[in-house]
């Protein structure tokens, strides 16, 4: 008798994980390139974006979410849930002639959701290392990968630096040459959602090359904007790219409508770094850009749509601290029913309650980042300070947020044709450190560190204790090796 129940026990148990599997809902995480914070619909641009617009107003808006200022590092902490301090990719971004990537050690967000039975897609830009094999998306978790390995290239021809760079899982993808990118993510993220087997759960990652520069965009696409934006034609052209991503999300959205697996998917949405104001974007009414560590280059757009969110939160706005870092627990632990055992510790937190509840957020910091090899050697220090305020980091705390080894004349930039009039900061040439109460001030008008010089020690404190943690900053030098010529014209691993 023993003998018959243990074998039926031990189904049980394996179709009631099959059963759970099924359960857990679909996941599609979009991310836009270099999105500037005012250019979405409801933070009052001039740009058309309906299909944003709608899909966060039925949704929760994440009006205090935050990201890292440049792509690899915000790519890096969405995937792995852990600060770029702790991964090696404190400075700058990993270039393509660069031996460098994500740490091989590091637990990828696709690696484990397929522990939890989701079938793991992803479309779009990497840009989180290839030279060699081990680091591209298929060896990182992903069951297919459509894009491109590097950080940015031509829409049109994929190419960068006199390397190709578009591939459909290893394959170098060439017959797409003048195929504009935005289209062809869209048309290939429906492929994976059409072929999909709606037994499985799916998780699909579309990181789109929209709206990097270069600015290139279908004429069609520009012309709405140039009587919006006359005098502005990066402006134009930008504006038409953000209109035509919108469009691609459109589409998208539809697929899962007409798939029937929209009712069992949740849609989050999340820009990478501020707007590159000299490539055509805008972060009015935030301070400063794509690189820097002011609020223009770190706040960021998000949202999370889905018919899942119960009622009393669609439709709402939450103002509560969120980071990138935090998707991986909260996809994992909150949506896919998981655990996050087996990781390196992480820096995110599981935000899922803050968000389809409506609780307080766990989050009450965010280290922006503490970056050794950006150092303003001039800058004037901090008396009896136990971090070097030369140093290039910033750090959230509460309503406090400090910046050391930045300068004080990054601006305000306002929207084009906008008549409103520019505001000018006030310059003391030797000052790297500014203080801010960022919940009363999210425009990072008033310097309050010398005001609340305590303030400043504690907040000192704070990013002295987590630089202790740091691990070395990797950042190589460039490898002749890399050169798309020894390579038949493509870029690829090389290593």
């Amino acid at each position: 008798m023993v003998n018959t129940i243990l074998p039926l026990l031990a189904l049980l148990v394996v179709l009631s994980r099959q059963i759970e599997a099924t359960d857990r809902p679909n996941i599609v995480l979009i991310v836009a390139d270099d999105y500037g914070f005012h250019d979405i619909g409801y933070h009052g641009s001039k740009i058309k974006t309906p299909t944003l617009d709608k899909l966060a107003g039925e949704g929760v808006k994440l009006e205090k979410y935050y990201v890292q200022p440049i792509c690899t590092p915000t790519r890096s902490q969405l995937m792995t849930g852990r600060y770029q301090i702790h991964t090696g990719l404190q400075h700058g971004v990993i270039r393509p002639d660069v031996p460098n990537g994500l740490p091989l050690d590091e637990v990828t967000l696709p690696q484990k959701l397929k522990e939890y039975g989701y079938a793991t897609h992803m479309v779009g830009k990497w840009h989180l290392g290839f030279y060699t094999e081990a680091c591209v998306p298929n060896k990182r978790g992903f069951d297919s990968f459509f894009g491109y390995y590097i950080g940015a290239e031509d829409y049109y021809t994929h190419i960068r630096e006199g390397g190709y760079d578009l591939r459909e899982n290893y394959k170098v993808a060439t017959e797409y040459n003048n195929t504009y990118s935005t289209v062809l993510f869209a048309a290939k993220a429906n492929a994976v959602i059409n072929a999909h087997n709606k037994s499985q759960s799916l998780f699909l990652y579309i990181p789109f090359q929209a709206v990097h520069a270069p600015l290139e965009v279908p004429a069609s696409y520009v012309e709405p904007y140039k009587s919006i934006y006359p005098n502005d034609n990066s402006r134009q052209t930008y504006a038409g790219m953000v209109t035509c991503m919108d469009e691609a999300i459109g589409n998208i959205t539809t697929t899962l409508k007409t798939k029937g697996l929209y009712d069992n998917t949740v849609i989050i949405f999340s820009t990478d770094n501020g707007g590159q104001v000299r490539a055509g974007a805008n972060n009015w009414p935030l301070r400063g850009w794509k690189g820097t560590l002011w609020e223009g280059g770190v706040h960021a757009v998000g949202f999370v749509h889905s018919p899942l969110l119960p009622k009393q939160v669609q439709g709402t706005i939450n103002n509560e601290l969120i980071h990138v870092s935090d998707w991986f627990p909260t996809i994992v632990e909150g949506l896919a029913q998981g655990d996050t055992k087996g990781t390196k510790p992480l820096d995110g937190y599981n935000v899922w309650p803050c968000i389809s509840k409506n609780d307080a957020s766990p989050r009450k910091e965010i280290l922006h980042n503490i970056d050794p090899l950006t150092i303003i050697h001039e800058g004037k220090q901090w008396q009896n300070s136990s971090f070097d305020v030369r140093i290039n980091a910033a750090l959230r705390s509460g309503d406090w947020k400090i910046l050391t080894g930045v300068k004080g004349s990054v601006d305000w930039v306002v929207p084009p044709d906008s008549g409103i009039t520019p505001i000018q900061p006030v310059v003391v040439k030797s000052q790297v450190l500014f203080l801010f109460n960022v919940t009363a001030d999210p425009s990072e008008h008033d310097d309050m560190s010398g005001k609340y010089p305590k303030v400043v020690d504690m907040m000192l404190e704070k990013l002295a204790s987590y630089n202790k943690t740091a691990v070395p900053c990797k950042f190589p030098a460039p490898d002749p090796s890399s050169d798309p010529k020894l390579h038949g014209g493509v870029w690829g691993p090389w290593r």
